[in-house]
């Protein structure tokens, strides 16, 4: 049962479902989506997207059993990427306007829409390359049995990067 229907009845506390206060997400739930008390894994708003968690700091640290030292360097790791994602953004937002000066006059502006196609390709290339120090920090920083519990969220589609 979808715990935004089942709310209605207020069986749990107001807490357990914070990320349908959100408008972006109420009612958007799916049998298989994997919610339990309040942990939506699906394309949430608030981290860019690429995690798929609303609040992945403390998810891997539940999920993964991490030690102050340990979240303490994956906050870092995450802000990072954070970053990364909003630039990228940002990058996207310039793109789309080229984009459309590129159309928006009598004559379509091919120079304008390749600056805009190679801004998207250099802002993924630079996406890409955050995303992979970001997961070298983050193997470093974990023990074997953390790696395997993690490479287990990947596979199964718990999170998403």
């Amino acid at each position: 049962m979808c715990y935004s229907s089942w709310r209605a009845g207020r069986h749990l506390p107001r807490h357990y479902f914070f990320h349908h206060d959100q408008p972006e997400t109420r009612g958007h739930c799916d049998a298989g989506q994997g919610h339990h008390r309040g942990e939506s894994f699906e394309g949430q708003p608030g981290f860019g997207g690429g995690w798929g968690v609303r609040r992945p700091l403390r998810f891997l640290a539940h999920k993964l059993e991490l030690d102050q030292k340990q979240v303490a360097e994956l906050a870092r790791i995450l802000d990072e990427l954070k970053i990364e994602r909003a630039q990228a953004d940002v990058d996207d937002r310039r793109a789309r306007a080229e984009f459309a000066d590129a159309i928006l006059g009598a004559n379509f502006d091919a120079g304008k829409a390749g600056a805009a196609g190679e801004r998207r390709v250099q802002s993924a290339g630079k996406l890409r390359d955050a995303l992979l120090r970001a997961l070298a920090g983050i193997h470093a920083l974990l023990t074997p049995e953390q790696r395997e519990r993690l490479a287990y969220l990947v596979r199964t589609g718990v999170l998403a990067f």
